[in-house]
């Protein structure tokens, strides 16, 4: 399978089949938290990425070999910002026509401004923006935007949305400590989802290796602190407990590659997903995959885990060029 994954255990989705609809990693930002490294170059055009029947063949495969209770949801997500494929709208109503389960889409929300994707999106069951930051200054520093994506456009999209949609609302803030987790940027954040008024707000923390390698989860005090100014529709979504389903898999190196393409693991993770392959084999798997170009480990809070190779993610050095607080300080010491 190269488009659909899972099903994937998540907490808001229950166990979700995933539809990629795009190559990793193409997007219109380059976020510091984003577990697929770093996005370069930033695409901001819309088209059909992926052949609509080339998707459609996949879900329908993986359709036929499921039994009734096996899939929760089926969620556009993968490697990039799913709106980017121009026939985003035409897969979404094509699923529900072949079964009869909700379909969530999860975006970055910065193509909602568009009145053609504010129709496409209409069709979902449940839309996941993204909103990170409350200012435009912000903004730029933790999701780093291509340039026709302005903070005003996203805005004026999320709640242009909500005014048209009917469906559920999630919209999902990443917090990272020093970023986006003080008071003030908090305050700022909240009055955006006053004028957004979503259905639930889903804080979440970065877990899985982040491009930069300073970003860091808020502390106790900082996650408190966001749970009170966001409001009472606000709630910690921690990753989901369980393994990933790869019947679609007839090796292990395929299968690994599925995963990791979407969601880099840690080793111990992986193989306690790969049970259905013995140890010598995941491990032989594994041995090649790090000797091979289709594979990378990467180090992050002292943990390594596995990416696909295409990922990009900096070295310290590199990295601490993008902090802002070493930005700082750089500033102090030219002063």
């Amino acid at each position: 399978m190269n488009y659909v994954f899972g099903p994937v255990p998540s907490r808001r989705l229950g166990q979700s089949l995933g539809i990629d609809t795009i190559p990793l990693k193409t997007c219109n930002w380059n976020c510091v938290y984003c577990q697929l490294g770093r996005t370069m170059p930033l695409t901001n055009e819309r088209r059909e990425y992926i052949p609509v029947e080339d998707i459609l063949l996949e879900v329908e495969q993986v359709l036929r070999s499921r039994v009734n209770g096996e899939i929760d949801w089926v969620t556009f997500v993968g490697s990039g910002e799913p709106t980017l494929h121009s026939r985003l709208g035409e897969l979404i109503r094509r699923v529900k026509n072949i079964i009869a389960l909700p379909v969530a889409v999860i975006t970055n929300g910065s193509l909602l401004y568009l009145l053609e994707v504010r129709k496409e999106l209409s069709a979902a069951d449940a839309v996941l923006p993204t909103l990170d930051a409350g200012t435009a200054e912000l903004y730029r520093k933790v999701n780093r935007p291509h340039p026709q994506i302005t903070f005003e456009r996203l805005v004026d999209g999320l709640i242009a949305f909500r005014e048209e949609y009917r469906g559920k609302l999630w919209v999902e803030v990443m917090l990272v400590r020093g970023l986006n987790d003080t008071f003030q940027v908090l305050e700022d954040i909240g009055k955006v989802l006053q004028m957004v008024k979503p259905d639930a707000v889903h804080i979440n923390l970065p877990t899985r290796p982040p491009t930069e390698t300073w970003v860091q989860s808020p502390d106790e005090e900082g996650l408190m602190r966001a749970m009170s100014i966001l409001g009472n529709i606000a709630e910690v979504v921690h990753p989901a407990e369980g393994s990933f389903d790869l019947s679609g898999h007839e090796n292990v190196v395929d299968a690994i590659i599925g995963i990791i393409a979407r969601h880099p693991m840690r080793q111990d993770e992986l193989e306690r997903t790969l049970t259905r392959w013995s140890p010598g084999e995941v491990n032989k798997a594994l041995v090649d995959l790090e000797a091979s170009s289709r594979a990378q480990i990467v180090e992050r809070y002292g943990t390594r885990f596995w990416s696909a190779e295409p990922a990009r993610y900096p070295d310290e050095a590199q990295s601490q060029l993008t902090n802002p607080a070493h930005n700082k300080a750089s500033t102090r010491a030219r002063e």
